[in-house]
């Protein structure tokens, strides 16, 4: 009843593709959940729709009109009384009441009573309707009123409804929930309630012949298809409630929903609720201690889905009745699928690559007229730029200056600009990685150890590149990548990430070592301490004077390092809180890194009194060191004294940056390429593999670095580019409208970062602790995605604890045991090459886990263990699901 204490329909469930239900409580819309039916309800639907009122393809167009035709056909069927015929009326045309509402847009009494005179009219009855004949209505199931559940079914064709179109949305929760709803949705209505007049209960289904928009009854305007009538008295046997919500999911279920558009007949219908049954899931009325022992009716309703899809394709696949036609698509389907296939002419691939791509070259400037466009940028800045000072700082330690920020810079925006030009997939971020740099140093060490010139070392390195990715891509070489699998995927990235925390604490035992830790024992007369070392006036280092025994420096490093490791890690997790709206979350989390940067520098720039060694930055456009080096190097040394046979034994050092290159700037564009993203312009391996060899290559001649496709940055500006649908139902996951493919994203943060050279002095401020915690960040967090690091922790964990994994269901555990002590051997091997004298070969050695996999494992385990074990499943994360991110889908390095 409402406030006047006038009996009305209470709406107490709807299905967007989920079922909610409001909470008796608050008034308000629970959780989207997934209907639970009992199996009685099914049971007594499919009889009431066996013997009730089915009405297909009415002709009407109004509430009173159904309700007048509805009435008149359960008489004629004997389910109701004639003389019931104005109490039936008159409970269908009750108003009806939602959550949240301050004024419910409904009927009112006098449209009700006048539609409702005007119908009896044509049976002689009364034109008024006096309160006494208003039905009389018992105990409902939910609340003190008739009760109303309402379905709003969406069709599989999705677009944005806009918000002009709403011309009856009168509130923000209104305009929120028509944005979950697409503009061709249509509804169900399900009205079921206890009413004492009748004898005995009654049902009417019905399908209009057209979607009408039926004036009050939904919260939101949108066109009602199909209505479900329920009504009896309360001493039936029938649970009215549980039947309405059956019929509800029943019209959310994607296959009985065809069924119901496109049925001629009640038997179809019936037909309809047994293949339903024949998919369902039955539980056993027994106690369930805990919701664990729930997860095998997961795994068998997956089952079920499985096999009712194949059903389906089935289906769909008789429909192509010729040969021809079944080929032509196969071959289409190939086409598509395999970005990799070969033409089988010299330098085939990249031409494929360039006309596929260049023929949208204006479009590419076209779309980023966006204002995600520019938001991205922002975004893909700091993220670009981040990374190029920390691996620049670490490379100036590695190289002793020869390499630094300044060249880290310069060649991340040269680089960028040049493959944002030129690409074929500019959606790639080019920058620096944790390989490289341990190659760089690995070829530093060698070179030094053998007393030849490191940078003109480099710089024969880059021409062997040039020739190397010339050859491999006139022979289309690049479906080599399809050899690399997840065993050494996670093999090199488990190996990287151990390096990355490795190097931080060595780094910061390295600082403890310079600057020892010594207890406060001297002391005056008068008690005033008397520092061990006198304060230096500047927190710099003096010139060619390297600092050691400073009080307190080695703990504020540890405080610096720990400080920004924490703030970048725990803003990681924050994004995928439930604090705060989205947005707000998305931005602090993806800015996590730079703001933990900042805060920590602050920190270290109040404290004056402390020494602590900074990031070299040299002022203006200059090399990190110009007292060892210019911007060109001399192909022949210095003095013109390098050795001759270095000049051809670089092809090998050059081979092993081609692998590192190669793999991850290949495996970079697969991972961004999948279905799931819905990149429509394609990609274009071997062109972008030429840009950014070829480029590396040059870029050596002036001392830069080389770089590749980085995976996590790309990974972010693929999903700051992404649109999702906003017309999600609640509970389901948002689907992509489109991904903005644009050059002008990279374009403008490559000569950003560029421009950040002139913030020289700022960048100076930087302590180099603060670039050990990000290491040290990049490290852990890049052991989220990869299997292996998992598979480790399971070693140590009993069988009855293992998560519900598919290598775990399907491959036993003691041969699970067995593939991860393999790659953690693969992986010991590879950590001894690096720490000897030969830690220069260990890209040869990580290739060689390739033939190992492809000969030796396959001996030992059988071809279902491999799929499961070596299954590239990573999928590609778009929503905000709690611990996951950027970093889940990736098997490569950051």
């Amino acid at each position: 009843m409402d406030k006047n204490h006038e009996m009305q329909w209470k709406e107490t469930a709807r299905w967007i593709k989920f079922e909610e239900d409001v909470e008796e409580e608050t008034d308000r819309w629970g959780k989207p959940h997934v209907a639970s039916l009992s199996f009685r309800s099914l049971l007594e639907l499919r009889k009431t729709l066996a013997h009730g009122t089915v009405l297909l393809d009415l002709d009407q167009r109004t509430l009173p009109g159904i309700a007048h035709q509805v009435v008149e056909q359960m008489i004629i069927s004997d389910q109701i009384k004639a003389e019931d015929r104005a109490n039936v009326l008159r409970a269908l045309l009750l108003k009806h009441c939602h959550p949240n509402k301050d004024k419910d847009f409904s009927f009112s009494r006098n449209i009700s009573t006048a539609s409702l005179g005007s119908l009896m009219a044509h049976h002689q009855s009364q034109n008024h309707i006096a309160p006494s004949s208003e039905p009389s209505v018992t105990q409902p199931l939910m609340g003190e009123s008739t009760d109303a559940d309402v379905k709003v079914m969406v069709d599989s064709i999705e677009k944005e409804c806009p918000l002009s179109e709403m011309t009856r949305s009168r509130s923000k929760h209104e305009l929120k929930l028509m944005e979950k709803i697409p503009c061709n949705a249509e509804a169900t209505v399900v009205l079921v309630g206890c009413v004492e007049f009748l004898e005995h209960p009654t049902m009417a289904y019905v399908r209009l012949q057209t979607a009408v928009e039926l004036e009050s009854v939904l919260e939101v305007p949108v066109p009602v298809r199909f209505l479900f009538i329920l009504l009896g008295p309360t001493n039936s046997n029938m649970d009215y409630h549980e039947i309405g919500r059956s019929i509800s999911t029943l019209m959310s279920d994607k296959n009985f929903h065809r069924a119901a558009y496109q049925a001629d007949d009640r038997n179809d219908l019936l037909n309809a609720i047994n293949e339903f049954l024949d998919s369902s899931i039955v539980i056993p009325p027994s106690d369930v201690p805990g919701e664990e022992l729930l997860l095998s009716v997961a795994q068998f309703q997956r089952k079920m889905l499985k096999k009712r899809q194949a059903k389906e394709e089935q289906v769909l696949s008789k429909e192509v009745k010729s040969q021809e036609e079944r080929a032509l698509l196969k071959r289409k389907r190939l086409d598509e699928d395999d970005p990799l296939r070969r033409t089988g002419k010299p330098f085939g691939g990249v031409i494929r690559d360039a006309a596929r791509r260049y023929p949208q070259y204006l479009s590419d400037f076209k779309d980023a007229l966006n204002p995600q466009c520019m938001a991205a940028i922002i975004f893909i800045y700091f993220a670009a730029l981040s990374p190029a000072i920390t691996f620049g700082g670490l490379l100036g330690e590695k190289t002793m200056g020869l390499i630094g920020v300044s060249e880290l810079i310069i060649s991340t925006a040269i680089q960028m600009i040049i493959f944002g030009l030129l690409g074929a997939q500019p959606l790639l971020i080019v920058g620096f990685s944790g390989p490289l740099l341990v190659f760089e140093e690995a070829f530093f060490k060698f070179c030094d150890s053998n007393g030849m010139e490191y940078l003109t070392g480099r710089v024969w390195i880059g021409f062997w590149l040039i020739a190397i990715v010339l050859l491999i891509v006139a022979f289309e070489g690049s479906f080599l990548v399809r050899f690399i699998s997840r065993f050494t995927q996670e093999i090199f990235a488990f190996l990287i990430s151990i390096i990355f925390i490795y190097e931080t604490f060595y780094k910061l035992v390295k600082i403890f070592k310079d600057h020892p830790l010594r207890g406060c024992s001297n002391s005056t007369l008068n008690g005033t301490f008397l520092p061990l070392i006198p304060p230096s006036p500047s927190n710099e280092t003096t010139e060619g004077v390297k600092r050691t025994g400073e009080p307190n420096t080695a703990l504020l490093s540890l405080v610096l390092m720990a400080g920004t490791f924490f703030i970048a890690f725990f803003l990681r997790k924050f994004k995928n809180s439930r604090f705060f709206p989205g947005r707000v979350r998305r931005v602090i989390g993806d800015f996590g890194v730079p703001i933990a940067i900042l805060i920590m520098v602050l920190v270290d720039y109040s404290i004056q009194e402390t020494f602590t060694q900074k990031l070299s930055v040299p002022t203006g456009l200059s090399v990190t060191s110009p007292e060892k080096r210019g911007w060109f190097i001399n192909p022949l040394g210095k003095n013109g004294d390098f050795p001759i046979w270095m000049m051809f034994a670089s092809v090998i050092p050059a081979i092993l940056v081609f692998i590192l290159i190669f793999m991850e700037t290949m495996i970079t564009t697969l991972i961004i390429s999948k279905k799931e993203r819905m990149l429509t312009k394609g990609s274009g391996f071997h062109l972008d593999l030429l840009i950014i060899v070829g480029s590396g290559g040059v870029a050596a001649m002036f001392g830069l670095p080389w770089l590749a496709a980085a995976t996590v940055r790309t990974v972010t500006h693929v999903n700051a580019l992404t649109v999702m649908s906003k017309s999600v139902a609640p509970g389901d996951k948002p689907k992509i409208e489109e991904v903005k493919e644009q050059r002008v994203t990279g374009l403008v943060v490559a000569i950003m970062v560029g421009l950040s050279i002139v913030i020289g002095d700022l960048l100076r401020k930087i302590p180099l602790a603060v670039l050990f915690g990000i290491f040290l960040y990049m490290g852990v967090t890049s052991l989220n995605g990869i299997d292996l690091y998992e598979r480790i922790q399971l070693l140590l964990m009993p069988s009855k604890h293992h998560p519900d994994h598919m290598y775990v269901r399907k491959v036993k555990t003691l041969r699970m045991h067995l593939y991860t002590i393999v790659q953690v051997f693969c992986l010991a091997v590879l950590w001894a090459v690096m720490s000897t004298v030969a830690s220069l070969a260990f890209p040869f050695v990580l290739i060689l886990t390739v033939p190992v996999k492809m000969f030796a494992l396959t001996r030992i385990f059988t071809d279902r263990e491999l799929k499961c074990l070596d299954a590239d499943d990573a999928q590609p994360t778009f929503d905000e699901k709690e611990g996951l991110d950027e970093y889940d889908e990736l098997s490569m390095p950051v």
